[in-house]
């Protein structure tokens, strides 16, 4: 998705969950009818892309990593994603990343999205900005001890300091 960022927010209902399942890489498997309308694309322009086509230029890679990294070990994870709409605009979600097993074994992941509380945004858009802005200058190695510093700081793992909000 080649898509121009626009300076317009989509604003979804609070009780609305969009839902995606993706495989050991990232390939959607399942986008729910929610999700599809958000980002205005159908099923068929959906699945078998890789979940990234979403990704807005906006979101620090630490974010990512850090998903990728919990994930690859069977845990669970929460995050304030921004998301990229084909028509330019973004939406931003509170995403819980689950892994899904078969036999034991991952066969896939499970992400459901809701919206985040405006309070939340209010103090993860300046920390992205500030993670955004290290990484720019230093690499995902600065964005990646500027968050490990402020977690330190509040004596607090990732998952704790999200939900803490």
């Amino acid at each position: 998705m080649n898509v121009t960022p626009r300076n317009n927010e989509k604003i979804f209902d609070a009780n609305t969950l969009l839902v995606t399942k993706t495989d050991t890489k990232g390939i959607i498997t399942y986008a729910n009818r929610a999700f599809m309308e958000i980002v205005e694309l159908s099923e068929d322009q959906l699945l078998g892309r890789p979940h990234n086509i979403i990704r807005h230029p906006d979101m620090p890679k630490i974010i990512f990593k850090m998903l990728w990294s919990y994930i690859k070990s069977n845990q669970e994870i929460h995050a304030y994603v921004k998301n990229l709409c084909t028509d330019g605009s973004y939406y931003w979600v509170m995403a819980n990343v689950t892994p899904s097993f078969y036999d034991k074994k991952v066969i896939g992941y499970h992400s459901a999205r809701r919206k985040p509380s405006k309070e939340s945004l209010d103090f993860i858009i300046p920390l992205y900005k500030q993670l955004l802005a290290a990484e720019r200058s230093g690499g995902i190695a600065a964005s990646e001890k500027m968050l490990n510093d402020l977690l330190a700081e509040k004596g607090m793992e990732y998952d704790q300091f999200i939900l803490s909000f």
